[in-house]
């Protein structure tokens, strides 16, 4: 049977191309005006939960509504219903409003929408992420040869350091899994580690026990006397030891473990050392902050997050490796469908993923407009807002409970405070900033980090402000 004729494209989905400028343009300029007003009122969502879920059950989807109206209506949902990390006086986790050049990237990768899972289909989007990725390496200090590619997250990236460390340990681990070798496998990282090691390890089927949380030394940062020993006592259990993970830059309180030491303790033992700098990771970029960062180059593989303190659009991680075959060999996959180059810079030959988007632009684009000076710049810039904060409230009797240079600040309240988790939920009560509540050394801390690329003196004042009014 043939068809003579074939039904129009659905205009809803597929309008024309003036409809589609008109729309384009109306967006951007409701975008901009959402921007501002939300620079003009509080930090915190104030959206009536009742109120947009009724509004949810009338989208039953059985009769289509004007995308204009759709727009509207999602801006103002998310204008009043997300903490708004774009907002200079959001002092909180390492989410930083994206720069400009990043939001250029993702509205070009939605209108050609590449399929970066091989070369042979996407060879310049491939191209051009590779060389960002041989850019990174290059200023870490690692190999010429060294590779890697963009991922979701960071979790994603110290996954697939994971699976690597396993494939490097035992050849036979590709085929047998954790069968291959002869006791229980540990991986060893401090207890101030990113949380998601716990969710990798089950992940990789190696188990939550294999996970072995190292202590600090009271300042934030592993204990390398007590890696040493920990590795000797499990090896002496008849365990087997596959990676050491140091962390540059820890969620709570922006402390770089001791990288050279660490390394040095993998190759005493011949384990996989890999190097979480996820948000950390930016300082490479600025030479006077690279010193915080040394050893990093020592490192078998290296997780950075584009989307944490280089400010690109979520998600856009980075695992880079100094091992690019026993990357490939982690991956390795045989299909014979994808328009491929079989070669091993092709992303679904040597990633977790298969179907991906474009990431590598959002830090292309980013880098290419900036240049490491202007990174540079951004970081430090960082650096000073915290130094600007520190040295506020130290003057009003907070004390500083953390040493880092990665724009993390830990304080603790003087004499007359409630306690620290009263301290947050009043400042973000008040709407007028954000600020954390973290552990450090088992103790609680207010913990304030400067994502924002454009937080001002005043920005300071007002934080210091909403934590002096919670007294």
């Amino acid at each position: 049977m043939t068809a003579d004729r074939i039904a129009p494209p659905v205009a809803a989905l597929f309008p024309g191309s003036q409809v589609r400028e008109d729309i384009d343009d109306r967006l951007t300029r409701a975008l901009a005006a959402a921007t501002q007003r939300v620079l003009q009122g509080p930090v915190v969502p104030d959206i009536d939960m009742t109120e947009l879920r009724r509004e949810l059950a009338t989208f039953d989807f059985a009769q289509p509504r004007p995308l204009e109206e759709l727009l509207d209506w999602t801006i103002g949902a998310l204008e009043h219903g997300t903490v708004h990390m774009t907002h200079p006086r959001y002092f909180g986790l390492f989410n930083p409003p994206s720069n400009f050049p990043s939001q250029c990237a993702d509205r070009i990768s939605g209108a050609f929408n590449p399929q970066l899972a091989s070369s042979g289909s996407s060879p310049a989007p491939v191209a051009i992420e590779q060389h960002v990725i041989r850019a990174l390496a290059q200023r870490a200090g690692l190999p010429a040869e060294s590779a890697g590619h963009f991922t979701t997250s960071g979790s994603e990236a110290n996954y697939t350091a994971l699976i690597c460390a396993l494939t490097r340990a035992d050849t036979r681990f590709a085929d047998e899994g954790v069968r291959a070798f002869d006791g229980p496998v540990a991986m060893y990282t401090s207890r101030e580690c990113q949380p998601a090691w716990h969710k990798i390890v089950h992940q990789a089927g190696i188990g939550r026990a294999a996970l072995k949380l190292i202590a600090t030394d009271g300042t934030g940062c592993m204990d390398v006397r007590a890696l040493a020993e920990q590795i000797r006592e499990d090896r002496r259990r008849g365990v087997v030891p596959v990676l050491i993970s140091a962390t540059a830059g820890t969620t709570g309180a922006g402390m770089v473990d001791p990288l050279e030491p660490c390394a040095s303790v993998a190759r005493e033992c011949n384990i996989w050392y890999h190097v979480d700098a996820a948000w950390g990771g930016a300082a490479l970029c600025s030479e006077r902050l690279r010193g915080e960062l040394e050893g990093i180059e020592l490192a078998d593989s290296l997780t950075i997050d584009a989307h944490k303190w280089l400010a690109t659009t979520m998600g856009c991680g980075m695992f880079i490796t100094r091992e690019p075959a026993i990357l490939s060999e982690a991956f390795r996959v045989g299909a014979e469908f994808m328009p491929s180059s079989a070669t091993s810079i092709d992303p679904y030959l040597n990633t977790v993923q298969w179907s991906r988007r474009f990431m590598g632009l959002r830090l292309f684009l980013s880098l290419a407009a900036a240049g490491w000076e202007g990174y540079a710049a951004h970081v430090e810039r960082a650096q000073q807002v915290i130094d600007c904060a520190k040295q506020r409230l130290a003057a009003k009797g907070w004390s500083i409970a953390n040493d880092s240079r990665l724009a993390v600040l830990c304080v603790r309240p003087p004499a007359g405070f409630p306690p620290i988790r009263e301290i947050a939920r009043k400042v973000l009560a008040s709407g007028r900033a954000w600020v954390a509540v973290a552990k450090l050394e088992g103790r609680e801390v207010v913990r304030i980090c400067a994502t924002h690329g454009e937080i001002t003196i005043a920005d300071v004042e007002e934080l210091v402000a909403a934590l002096e009014a919670t007294r």
